[in-house]
């Protein structure tokens, strides 16, 4: 039975050299022994390294496609899976971006981003503010510069790897003798050792200070969104360049209003008999207090809507709008005129003994209803 090449990488039959290229490394990160020493590890890197090797090369790729196995008895190769790691200079060049040998790498990284919450006002996040931050991060060592080194000295050749930032040692295994390389342990694979180390920054290059800096927060923001500053966060070791800084914003709870999107919601409580007559009562908006007013009629769980009284759009123009919803507040306690007075009102009415009214639509009884009377 041929071996399943393209589902050794994880890829698609159709998969470009490209996809090939970036399967395979990643791969590679994984199970190359020098990250990984466990034999099943080994065992399944020899199996992904010649499941590349067949499918990078067009004619043996083409054999695969074509249902044949270029790598089995008689087809033209050995076993994929006997003998060393074959072409072993293709494997590092594409687990290491070309040549058998990596090198040093530089003590100079790329920092870390850092994450900041802060609570806003309703408004504020309305309508947009600045705000002054103190933050603490990890920012460039002012004595060495980012060098590390103590001042008028500088960084040695390692002596345990002389430079290379790479130890090499050979180990037996049921494959034969096998050369692993590993990072050196004095250098941390550097290659250079700060032997007198800045007082200021322990030969790290940066230092823990507080500052302070601006954010603007954009008119219509909302709770939990994020706004990032470039260049703002952590400084790398030995003085790499800056991370970011993401501003988490959330919102407080307002005591009137709630939000749904760009929409805003309260709840105003109406007597009864201002709902039946109509009235006019102040209200106090985002944009400052403004008269409401109430249609005579009004009923109960009705919602009144003021356009463009809601929070900016954050993207675009235009404003959210504010919903209004009236909760009728009927009377439990009256005295005798007040008892009396509506008494007088329900004989007006006709509405001393009113019946069981149902609404059109309302429930199964009432489109049953609807469907008899058609």
């Amino acid at each position: 039975m041929a071996t399943d090449y393209y589902g050794l990488l994880g890829v698609e039959r159709g998969a470009t050299d490209e996809e090939l290229k970036k399967a395979y490394r990643r791969l590679a990160r994984e199970l190359h022994p020098d990250v990984n020493p466990d034999p099943a590890a080994q065992e399944r890197f020899k199996r992904v390294t010649a499941a590349y090797e067949v499918l990078s090369d067009p004619q043996k790729r083409q054999v695969v496609d074509l249902g044949g196995d270029p790598l089995a008895p008689g087809g033209g190769g050995g076993s994929p899976f006997t003998g060393g790691f074959a072409g072993f200079g293709d494997i590092m060049d594409a687990f290491f971006g070309g040549g058998a040998t990596r090198g040093p790498r530089s003590r100079v990284q790329q920092g870390s981003d850092a994450l900041l919450r802060i609570e806003c006002e309703l408004d504020e996040m309305a309508f947009g503010v600045a705000r002054e931050l103190s933050v603490e991060t990890a920012v460039l060592c002012g004595t060495c510069e980012g060098a590390g080194c103590a001042v008028g000295t500088l960084p040695t050749t390692c002596e345990t790897c002389r430079g290379r930032g790479e130890v090499q040692q050979v180990q037996r295994s049921f494959l034969g003798q096998v050369m692993t390389t590993r990072s050196c342990p004095r250098c941390v694979g550097t290659g250079m050792v700060i032997e007198h180390p800045c007082a200021e920054c322990h030969g790290d290059g940066r230092v823990r200070a507080r500052r302070t800096l601006t954010v603007k927060i954009p008119p219509g923001i909302e709770d939990s969104m994020r706004i990032r500053l470039s260049g703002e966060g952590e400084v790398g070791p030995g003085g790499g360049p800056s991370g970011d800084l993401f501003v988490e914003v959330h919102e407080k709870p307002h005591p009137v209003f709630t939000r749904e999107g760009d929409d805003l919601h309260c709840t105003i409580s109406l007597p009864m008999t201002a709902a039946a007559l109509g009235t006019s009562i102040p209200l106090v908006t985002l944009d400052g207090e403004e008269a409401l007013d109430i249609p005579a009629g009004t009923q109960p769980d009705e919602v009144i809507t003021l356009r463009a009284r809601g929070v900016p759009h954050l993207r675009g123009t235009g404003r959210g709008h504010l919903h209004v919803h009236l909760d009728i507040q009927v009377p439990t306690k009256l005295d005798d005129e007040q008892t009396e007075l509506l008494r007088t009102l329900a004989a007006l009415r006709g509405e001393e003994r009113p019946g069981m009214v149902a609404r059109s639509g309302g429930g199964l009884l009432g489109r049953l209803r609807d469907a008899f009377d058609k």
